[in-house]
């Protein structure tokens, strides 16, 4: 996987979270199970996604070599 994957995770897990809770309201709302047994799944989603994250990041590129072949800038003597 590349940045943008990890871009594209880390743009859509605040709507995704907003519509998984959404989505719990109403089956609460439905009587299906209250809101008190289904919260948690907010927070496995939530660590799902950073683990998703986690995975997807890339490393950042090495520093350039430096060149030992010109003088430092500035007042240097």
């Amino acid at each position: 996987m590349n940045g943008s994957s990890f871009l594209l995770l880390q743009a859509t897990r605040g709507p995704i979270l907003l519509i998984v809770l959404g989505l719990l309201v109403l089956i609460d709302y439905m009587g299906i199970y209250g809101f008190n047994r289904t919260w948690p799944v907010l927070i496995i989603l939530f660590g799902v996604m950073k683990f998703l994250e986690q995975i997807t990041k890339t490393a950042p590129p090495p520093p350039p070599p430096y060149d030992y072949t010109t003088p430092p800038g500035g007042n240097a003597i």
